[in-house]
């Protein structure tokens, strides 16, 4: 059995069990995931966690929805007993004023037939037997840790907030996991090796989970009781499994995202059937009106027989490939567009804390304004994010530390309701088993044990920063070595990416040559020159219709200062060349 704290807990299998008179509708009839009513504590739905073990903690207490006020909670709730391959769920690590809230809708007649006919795992069935006491398990797959052959890990981290590079040599600070923390009691004695390195839940380890659920709350609020998070592999792979439990080629589904889009999501709905299909954008990314009038003269016949697309993806901080950022108007206007027509948003959000201030340099890069004095007022800067305003649970949000700690680590967590959540982890037993447990260990050691909340959200507020003045950098390099009569640009809010339009129709041979062929000359002279910078058409939604503009995706993310004003003065020379302008 789970050794269990003497403080007052909760696990799934302790709490008490409610009885309600409540009729059903057929389709909850039908897919029991959550037949609990508006304002209740949700339950283990779906029979979502057959472990051998359950986590154990104590009971939330009400604190304030602060950093403060998290230290608060985890300080009476006492410490996190989470054996190998135990069990948890948000619910046990949220605030009690979380389920103060109606609960989301359902989303039965949006979710494919793929998601509706998936079963829970029949091996994690047999799991729930070992929870008698006395049991003696022959049945398990799960190794000794005794034939695990890393014995301990040793990183150097930043110590906050000294995060530069050159201050963590001396100023940094040393954390190591051994494999037996946890039965010895050392390091704090939550997560070790032995746990880490051997299976675990496919919504991922409670010690991760915990923090994930709390940073969920503290930075977004989501307004209805029944949300939560699962681990996964980055959001690449969120994806695919969203995009396949919302949409089924047997149906003729279509998907709804920014006409210019991350090239990388459109190939990944292209094998599964789904038609891609791009809505018009400005210097804020998707225009709402614009989707509204996709939506509402949608013709089955027009579309190639797609039917009017029920899901809209979309990066509504510092858009990949175009750095367009909506405006919070912008995203209740999005929001509200979607509620009228039923359409379910999958909000993937790896650039939301790169959020910048506006741009104001003029023949050099300015010093950035000062930063936010606290994680606070950092957080109150943020444009509100979509799962902050989704009153019915129609949001799949998708988070990652891919952008913002390291993207080897493949680690991010997605936060919907929890039918959603509950169809994304019968669909994880099945497909990657959750994200790997030596991440999950290094990531808890660095934002949970090391950081804690108010560190990490100081180091988001450092890259923030940083990213400002490599924006900033790039910017200044445009004014001056771009001809500024033939490419534009709006400076990016957010993100790491720069757009640049060149007006194709003053090329001289404007009459007689594609955008296509325009734009393949120019990249040509670039690599020519010793530049990369992407080609716009490869971003394009909808690759069978003939571009109407010619861009190029830059990044600010990577090269030196130096280096880029470099890059960007062969980019502008590459321009020239082909518009027949003598070089500057």
């Amino acid at each position: 059995m789970a050794k269990i704290s003497t403080a007052p807990y909760r696990t799934l299998s302790s709490r008490p069990l409610i009885h309600l008179t409540r009729r059903l509708t057929p389709s909850a009839a039908r897919h029991p995931f959550s037949t609990s009513p508006r304002c209740l504590k949700p339950s283990n739905v779906g029979n979502l966690g057959l472990a051998e073990k359950d986590a154990t903690i104590g009971a939330q207490a009400p604190e304030p929805l602060t950093i403060e006020g998290i230290k608060a909670r985890r300080a009476k709730a006492g410490k996190l007993v989470a054996p190998t391959a135990s069990y948890s769920d948000s619910d046990m690590f949220k605030s009690p004023q979380a389920f103060d809230k109606p609960k989301a809708r359902r989303w039965d007649h949006l979710l494919s037939q793929e998601s509706l006919s998936r079963e829970p795992c029949v091996l994690k069935q047999a799991a729930r037997y070992l929870k008698k006491p006395g049991m003696i398990s022959l049945g398990g797959g799960l190794p000794s840790a005794t034939n695990f052959p890393i014995d301990s890990l040793t990183m150097r981290i930043p110590t906050p907030p000294h995060f530069a590079e050159a201050q963590v040599p001396a100023a940094g600070r040393d954390v190591t996991v051994g494999k037996y923390d946890v039965r010895e009691g050392r390091r704090g004695g939550v997560y070790d090796l032995a746990i880490a390195s051997n299976y675990g839940q496919s919504a991922g380890a409670a010690q991760l989970l915990r923090w994930v659920t709390e940073h969920t709350e503290l930075v977004h609020r989501p307004p209805y009781a029944d949300w939560r998070c699962a681990l996964t592999v980055g959001s690449t792979g969120a994806l695919e499994q969203a995009l396949r439990m919302f949409c089924d080629r047997a149906r003729a589904d279509a998907l709804l995202t920014e006409a210019h889009t991350f090239s990388t999501a459109r190939e990944t709905a292209a094998p599964l059937g789904i038609r891609v299909f791009g809505v018009a954008m400005d210097g804020q990314g998707l225009r709402a009106d614009a989707l509204d009038e996709v939506l509402a003269a949608w013709d089955p016949a027009a579309r190639g027989g797609a039917r009017r697309p029920s899901v809209l993806y979309t990066v509504p901080s510092g858009q990949n490939p175009t750095g367009a950022t909506q405006g919070e108007r912008r995203r209740r206007d999005i929001y509200d567009v979607c509620r009228r027509h039923d359409v379910y948003i999958l909000e993937d959000e790896p650039y939301y804390f790169l959020q910048m201030p506006p741009y104001g340099a003029s023949a050099s890069a300015s010093a950035p304004p000062p930063p936010a004095a606290t994680p606070e007022a950092f957080l109150q800067g943020l444009v509100p994010s979509l799962l902050s305003m989704d009153t019915d649970g129609r949001v799949l949000r998708m988070d990652s530390f891919s952008k913002v700690v390291v993207p080897g680590a493949r680690l991010g967590w997605v936060t919907a309701s929890e039918q959603v959540v509950e169809r994304y982890v019968r669909h994880a037993e099945v497909a990657s088993q959750g994200p790997s447990g030596l991440s999950q260990v290094l990531l808890y050691k660095l934002v949970d044990e090391a950081w804690g909340h108010d560190g990490y959200l100081r180091w988001l507020m450092h890259l923030r920063l940083e990213y400002t003045r490599r924006r900033d950098a790039i910017l200044v390099a445009c004014e001056r070595y771009l001809p500024r009569d033939l490419v534009s640009w709006v400076p990016p809010a957010a993100g790491m990416f720069l757009w640049l339009q060149v007006d194709h129709t003053q090329h001289p041979q404007a009459s007689t040559k594609s955008i296509l062929e325009i734009e393949d000359d120019i990249f040509a002279s670039c690599i020519d020159k010793g530049v990369l910078a992407i080609r716009g058409s490869w971003f394009r939604a909808e690759q069978d219709v003939p571009p109407s503009g010619l861009f190029f995706r830059t990044t600010f993310a990577a090269a030196s200062e130096d280096d880029m004003a470099r890059a960007i003065e062969r980019f502008g020379a590459a321009v020239r060349e082909s518009f027949g302008r003598q070089p500057s």
